[in-house]
């Protein structure tokens, strides 16, 4: 929510050397860093790039998460087979060639190299105009350094050769390579791999000048999208638990927890936030806004590059509507691609207590020979369908299931934005009856098609106070505080059951080691089934990015590996490509490795 009129001021920026003939000009796609910025206004333009680069295919524009870390953390099933580097993924096997983790690390490191513009840009327009209005240059900067902070964290998290632990252990490990300032020369774009120590130590100075800069800002409704001082010492306080930097952590932490004036959503809210409905809500830290468009073209490939996700064409769900419907499984119209959906072990690992196995019967209220949406020749055993609706009221499984995902023959969507109809399994588990065949309602199109628009309706969340408390609960449980652990594990999950937060309920983990509904008798978890901390940060966060790194730096990928068993798209199994050695690093891509003559690949990648 940047103000429009700043990308405007950009473009206008770009294009001003087309006025004059190429002889007089320099390259009509840059300014002179001399003299520009020269006003507060120049510099805003410069900024949003910082937040423009969020939207890159290599970030939240159709890659990384649904491609790349949905299948990583196995969040999904995928229908389709096609992509090696896709398939790659939800192997947890990736070659130094795979597109993939190639976008991530351009597309980040493009974040860090605009955030450090911005900065220089700054220091540009203080020379340029020494009466420049200083308060608002340091909001700019501060907001820069904010942003810089996420993209280094990203890069660490997905690319460093290990997590850093307590008393700075693996510190002298290979991290990333540190760009504080634009290159100005080739032989300034040749950086070695700074240790892991350096990294995290830039990250967390960082989110402290960030914090700093923007101290007591308030955003009008119109910048609802940037960052605070809470959203950085937010991120500070999830860089001082991946670091294992428990006193911290617990004091940046419970901060934001008590000082931020955010709190955590009700359930009848919390249900809606991720599909369009409740942008900016009381327990957002930190969200990427997104502007839906309806006049078509699928996003960051309509031709206007940057401009829109497209994420949910690869979640969108299938539905018992549209035209030459004949009231099958096998007969349905999808919201989009609907290549992926949600892989059955997670609907186990809910809790989820019904078995797989369901029988369509004929429908007894349909007569004709024409079926519709409204009346399916067929329809799901009532019995079982009464079954599933009972696990909903009673909540014998987690609330949070039907947060995240879509079950077939009970819940709906809109399938031509006005008519709603039941979701359908997908095409590749049709009349199979040993699959759930959920589908992805986080993040997904529910109530829109996704050929009729040009992005996603929906916001990401970069940060919210959902996670600042799981991660307080963390850094309690690391210093020895299991009472206060265990109270913001049970505030989380108190929510997602509908009671209030504050006050103890029937609901509660009654240890640090109580069954959680990954212990489902179905197919009990021997990991997350008895670590409430595990069980809520899987559940709480789930189809949102971060699972992956939790996975990584508690070295629980084997476990994993073992409880997803197969992928679709990867049907050996899982155990068997999944190599500690490697896999929990992403590689360095080739690309650098041929541009960087001082770059090192990590272990285990040729």
């Amino acid at each position: 929510m940047i103000k429009k009129k700043y990308i405007a001021a950009l473009a206008l920026i770009l294009l001003a050397g087309c006025k004059k003939a190429p002889i007089n000009v320099g390259p009509p796609n840059e300014y002179a860093s001399s003299t520009y910025p020269k006003t507060v206004t120049d510099l805003q333009s410069v900024l949003v790039s910082c937040y423009a680069n969020l939207r890159d295919q290599g970030i939240f524009g159709f890659h990384f998460l649904p491609k790349a870390l949905s299948n990583s953390m196995h969040t999904v099933n995928s229908e389709y087979n096609g992509d090696p580097g896709w398939n790659n993924m939800a192997a947890n096997n990736l070659t130094v060639g795979d597109e993939y983790p190639s976008e991530t690390w351009a597309a980040l490191y493009t974040g860090i190299k605009n955030c450090n513009v911005t900065i220089y840009a700054a220091g540009t327009l203080l020379k340029n105009d020494p009466s420049a209005d200083q308060a608002t240059i340091n909001l700019i900067v501060g907001q820069a350094y904010c942003l810089r902070g996420w993209y280094y964290m990203e890069l660490e998290c997905l690319f460093g050769e290990a997590y850093m632990g307590a008393g700075g252990t693996n510190g002298d490990k290979m991290g990333v390579p540190l760009y504080t300032q634009v290159p100005s020369t080739l032989a300034e774009t040749q950086v070695a791999r700074s240790p892991v120590s350096a990294v995290w130590a830039l990250i967390e100075s960082d989110e402290k000048q960030a914090a700093t800069l923007l101290k007591g800002q308030v955003w009008g409704s119109a910048d609802l999208a940037r960052c605070t001082e809470w959203a950085a010492k937010g991120l500070l306080g999830k860089a001082y638990v991946y670091t294992q930097d428990w006193a911290d952590a617990k004091t940046t932490l419970i901060d934001v927890i008590n000082n931020s004036g955010k709190s955590l959503m009700p359930y009848a809210t919390y249900h809606d936030a991720f599909n369009g409905d409740n942008k900016f809500n009381s327990e957002s830290l930190l969200e990427l806004y997104i502007d839906i468009n309806s006049e078509g073209g699928y996003g960051i490939y309509s031709g206007a590059a940057n401009s829109s996700t497209i994420d949910g064409l690869i979640w969108a769900p299938r539905t018992f509507g549209g035209p030459g419907f004949n009231g099958t499984e096998g007969n349905t119209q999808a919201l989009g691609y609907p290549n992926e959906f949600v892989h059955d072990q997670n609907v186990v690992r809910f809790g989820f207590p019904l078995p797989t196995t369901y029988n369509l019967v004929a429908n007894p209220k349909y007569t004709g020979s024409n079926p519709s949406y409204l009346n399916p020749a067929q329809i799901q055993d009532p019995a079982y369908t009464q079954q599933s609706l009972q696990v909903r009221a009673n909540q014998t499984c987690d609330p949070r299931l039907f947060v995240n995902t879509l079950q077939p023959w009970v819940d709906s969507v809109q399938f031509d934005g006005v008519n709603w109809a039941l979701v359908s399994k997908p095409d590749v588990y049709a009349y199979q009856q040993n699959h759930y065949g959920f589908s992805m309602r986080k993040y997904s199109p529910i109530d829109y098609n996704e050929n009729t628009i040009n992005s996603d309706k929906w916001d990401y969340y970069l940060l919210r106070l959902a996670d600042v408390y799981l991660l307080y609960a963390e850094a309690c449980i690391g210093t020895g505080d299991n009472t206060d652990g265990l109270e913001y594990l049970n505030k989380v999950k108190r929510r997602a059951y509908g009671f209030p937060i504050n006050s103890p309920s029937s609901v509660d983990y009654a240890s640090l080691t109580d069954k959680t509904p990954a212990d489902n008798a179905l197919d009990p978890d021997p990991v997350l089934g008895h670590n409430p901390l595990y069980y809520e940060r899987w559940a709480e966060l789930f189809n949102e990015g971060t699972w992956w790194f939790d996975v990584c730096r508690w070295k629980i990928g084997d476990s994993e590996a073992a409880y997803f068993g197969t992928a679709l798209n990867c049907p050996q199994p899982l155990s068997a490509t999944f190599q500690d050695s490697k896999s929990y690093q992403w590689p360095i891509p080739l690309s650098e490795i041929n541009t960087n003559s001082k770059i090192v690949q990590n272990p285990g990648y040729q």
